[in-house]
């Protein structure tokens, strides 16, 4: 396949940060945060993102950039004779089939809720009546098989079209409309009346909190959440990189990325935080939160359908632009192993995600019983457990081995890739850090994901 590269520097931003921004901010990092005593949470999350998401991402924009190959052909590249870097592209390759296992039948929810707030099934609830339409829809399985179906289609469909035309174009109109949605949201969230009390949770540290969840499962749970709002370590922000030219520097990317995948999470939370403290729903409530708060939002407001559909809509657009950039990536690297061209690449992928979905769309209703991790988990808990816990951390470690280790690429090489171009440079002096400590926060991190 014909290698392309992006029509503008915004269209890689917005696309990149379409990777990172999805359910991982809207979905997952709210429930995160109530799960993990709130304020606390959030700094941490701050904190690693900066002194571990921002690092890695270079490594994999750099490894892109310097292979101009995809996740499975990239090692090929730049390694030496006879080393098996390679092996990894293809984990990597299968943790992308993974994590849209689940991560289109999440996508799949927003769906339905755009079309049942569009059509009027929320108008007039209150209460229970809200929160039990969540519930309604895991048991039905035509509902979760169909949403999913929907999106594999469109996703592949547009990747199917190109680089250009398809991917680039069609996310950047969804980001910025996403961004402008979600501010707006979160400013009519401060005039809800238990707003004071919502964002107090949200953004200022407990000792309570702390004591009651653990510091040290606090820390862990935060650096795992860096990794996963970030798609690192599968090689999802990898092809980016590689359709890149050395106009600006890795490193700079790698922050802007950042940054915006930061605000949308940010702002995610501070929409659903002032509803949950108005609503009376627990923080803590788990993945169900949003599917559970949010709707109260919009059934108390005027004009509450018409925004409550858009929310979901642009909260779909959020998912989609992940599905949309791994997707991407799952072609072209079936494309450079198979020589097949981005059509067929298409055809045959959104067969095979099709079929990898349906134990995740069917295991909250036909497939209940099987409880992987046990009484009340789920197929989806157990693909984001493989995903989060073990693919995303283990894969980043490699990529730091690879770029940091005279075994692999080598810092220098690395460095090199990452200051191409104007903008925030990789200093000499960081080597200390990314070829010793980071490792070890990469194994703390891991033992602990397994422990758990």
């Amino acid at each position: 396949m014909e290698r392309e590269t992006f029509q503008s520097r915004l269209g890689f931003l917005l696309l990149s940060a379409g990777c990172a921004i999805g359910i991982g901010n809207v979905w997952k990092f709210p429930y995160m945060v109530g799960n993990n005593g709130g304020g606390i949470f959030v700094l941490f999350y701050l904190l690693f993102l900066a002194i571990m998401g921002v690092p890695i991402l270079s490594m994999e924009l750099a490894i892109g950039r310097g292979s101009k190959k995809s996740t499975v052909r990239a090692y090929g590249e730049l390694e030496k004779k006879g080393q098996k870097w390679h092996i990894h592209g293809y984990v990597a390759l299968i943790g992308n089939y993974l994590l849209m296992m689940f991560y289109t039948v999440v996508a799949g929810w927003m769906l339905y809720y755009f079309y049942s707030f569009l059509n009027g099934k929320f108008s007039g609830l209150t209460g229970d009546a809200v929160t039990g339409k969540f519930n309604e829809m895991l048991s039905s399985p035509s509902i979760l098989v169909i949403t999913m179906l929907i999106i594999t289609i469109a996703g592949f469909l547009i990747c199917s079209v190109g680089l250009q035309n398809g991917v680039e174009r069609v996310t950047k109109v969804m980001m910025i409309v996403l961004m402008v949605i979600m501010i707006f949201l979160a400013v009519y969230s401060f005039t809800m009346p238990g707003a004071k009390e919502g964002l107090k949770f949200y953004l200022v540290p407990d000792m309570q909190q702390i004591e009651q969840v653990g510091l040290f499962h606090i820390i862990t749970n935060a650096m795992s959440q860096a990794f996963f709002t970030l798609s690192l370590g599968i090689g999802a922000m990898l092809i980016f990189g590689s359709y890149l030219n050395g106009g600006k520097s890795l490193l700079g990317e790698a922050v802007s990325i950042a940054a915006l995948d930061t605000f949308v999470a940010i702002t995610a939370g501070l929409i659903i935080f002032p509803a949950c403290f108005s609503y009376n729903v627990q923080p803590d409530s788990g993945p169900k939160l949003i599917f559970m708060t949010l709707p109260h939002i919009f059934t108390s407001m005027k004009g509450g359908r018409i925004f409550g559909s858009f929310f979901f809509l642009f909260l779909f657009f959020a998912a989609l632009s992940t599905i949309i950039a791994v997707f991407e990536n799952i072609m072209c690297c079936f494309s450079e192993i198979f020589g097949v061209s981005r059509k067929q690449s298409a055809i045959i992928n959104c067969i095979l995600v099709i079929l990898g979905s349906l134990p995740c769309a069917l295991g909250y209703n036909v497939w209940s019983g099987f409880q992987p991790l046990g009484a009340g988990s789920t197929v989806l808990d157990l693909e984001d457990f493989i995903v989060s816990n073990l693919l995303l951390p283990v894969g980043s470690l490699i990529y730091l081995l690879f770029c940091t280790s005279k075994w692999g690429w080598g810092f220098k090489n690395y460095q090199a890739e990452a200051n191409k171009g104007g903008g925030l440079k990789v200093p000499d002096w960081v080597r200390v850090y990314l070829s010793y400590i980071l490792p070890l926060l990469l194994l703390v991190l891991i033992v602990q994901g397994l422990i758990g």
